[in-house]
């Protein structure tokens, strides 16, 4: 007897082989797969923040990049107070000797009003962001070495507000801030005097012109007279440009700081390339068996 094995409902028909379709482009779906990889465009490794949120360094990374952009935005108004401040004194001196046009001089009182207008308020948010960007990196930079600051925030607060104490609070501050983040690094030692490298000494003498121009540029506002008006035309405009200054200078420490502070980000390193190989000995060649044809 010979048994043969049948699939229920008899043996099925051999189907002939299918034509290879044509290729009408990618497939499409009537709505989103819930298969497959997630919305997100290919990134190097460990791109994403694997952090949690309430990582004081990625507070301090977010908080700096806020800073970072009213910064710009506050150098570019502050440059563009100085010109206007700088234009008004050259119209000061044209008008010594012929009568200068309405338009142009209103044009110039719109832009100097303008400017100097929106430059206090804009001078006052970018303070905010960069006081609560210190701040964020000091504790973190802290819990990175274990320690404690020996200067709380709110004398950090009180020294960037209190005139006078501003003059030496903010200096003295970055400058711890900067040998805690060094310290972490293993660069300083944890215990020894704090010593600001020239880009911070730099900022700090910046800042210490600014508020003082600054005090003395409201003081002389109070004098009068034509050439009292002048001379206040010319120290708004270098008043202007040294915020501009400081406000690139600002810029240029919160991101060295969170260079330091942050770890390296695969995304923004350079990729090495060999191009050449020069003065190197030839690779050893394998010895040719007695058995293959020549």
């Amino acid at each position: 007897m010979e048994w043969v094995a049948t699939p229920p409902g008899g043996p099925r028909p051999v189907r002939p082989p299918r034509r290879a379709r044509r290729y009408t482009g990618p497939p499409a779906y009537p709505a989103v797969p819930r298969w497959g990889f997630p919305l997100l465009a290919w990134r190097w490794p460990l791109a994403l923040p694997v952090q949690q949120q309430g990582d004081p360094a990625r507070r301090a990374e977010a908080t700096g990049a806020t800073a970072v952009a009213t910064l710009w935005i506050t150098a570019g108004v502050a440059g563009l107070a100085a010109f206007a401040e700088g234009w008004r004194y050259v119209l000061l001196l044209i008008s010594r000797s012929q009568a200068l046009s309405r338009t142009v001089l209103a044009i110039s009182d719109a832009l100097v009003g303008t400017t100097g207008l929106i430059l206090w308020p804009l001078g006052a948010f970018s303070g905010l962001f960069v006081v609560l960007w210190a701040l964020r990196a000091r504790a973190a930079a802290a819990q990175r070495i274990g320690v404690r600051n020996a200067r709380p925030d709110w004398q950090v607060v009180v020294g960037v507000l209190v005139p006078g104490l501003n003059l030496l609070v903010p200096g003295s501050a970055l400058a711890e801030l900067e040998h805690t983040v060094l310290a972490a690094e293993g660069e300083r030692e944890r215990g020894a005097r704090p010593y600001p490298t020239l880009l911070v000494r730099f900022w700090w003498v910046t800042w210490t012109a600014t508020l003082l121009l600054g005090w003395f540029t409201f003081a002389w506002g109070f004098r009068t007279g034509v050439q009292a008006l002048a001379d206040g035309v010319v120290l708004h405009a270098l008043n202007d440009a040294l915020v501009a200054v400081l406000a690139m200078l600002t810029v240029r420490v919160i991101r060295y700081l969170n260079r330091l502070l942050l770890p390296v980000n695969p995304t923004e390193l350079r990729h090495l390339w060999v191009r050449a190989v020069r003065a190197a000995p030839p690779p050893p060649r394998a010895p040719r068996p007695s058995t293959a044809p020549r």
